[in-house]
């Protein structure tokens, strides 16, 4: 056999057993984080399984079609450089797989929670200062009126009490 076919054969030994040893190390370890994400482990098993057939799939067939090369190989060197050249990519397209899903995952994970969230995300620091849209009225000049149902917040504590809206002049 010629330095080719050596380097063809090196080369996909070396990118099914990589490709074999990713997808095992994603299933087992991914589990964890779909059983967080989906919060049910049947559909976080499916899901793994799929992603997995994907994943087999996308890579396998990469790899066979980035086997091609059209040039001849002279050298046991020239064979090693291109095998590394291959070999690399095959590695960044399972790296880029990788970081694509993990990526989608987190952002279905993080509307997931935001969805059941029931309460907001960050407590409040403090309240802000009242603005009444009556001056207040110093105190002895007749009974306020009932204030409306709407607008005027109840009185917080330590705050004082809210100014009363003006009465109307007497006719």
């Amino acid at each position: 056999m010629d330095t080719k076919v050596w380097m063809y054969l090196a080369y996909l030994t070396i990118s099914i057993g990589l490709t074999v040893w990713v997808a095992r190390a994603l299933t087992r370890n991914g589990m964890v984080f779909l059983d967080e994400v989906f919060a049910d482990e049947r559909l976080a098993r499916a899901v793994n399984n799929l992603l997995v057939v994907g994943f087999y799939l996308l890579n396998l067939g990469y790899v066979t079609v980035a086997m091609r090369h059209s040039e001849p190989v002279g050298s046991t060197s020239v064979a090693m450089e291109e095998l590394s050249l291959k070999i690399g990519l095959v590695l960044l397209v399972l790296g880029a797989l990788h970081f694509f899903n993990v990526f989608a995952l987190g952002r279905y994970r993080r509307n997931r929670l935001r969805q059941l969230a029931t309460h907001p995300p960050l407590a409040p620091v403090g309240r802000l200062p009242m603005q009444h849209a009556y001056p207040p009225v110093p105190h002895g000049q007749g009974t306020p009126p009932a204030a409306p149902s709407q607008g005027v917040p109840p009185a917080v504590p330590g705050q004082g009490t809210p100014p009363a809206p003006p009465t109307p002049p007497a006719r």
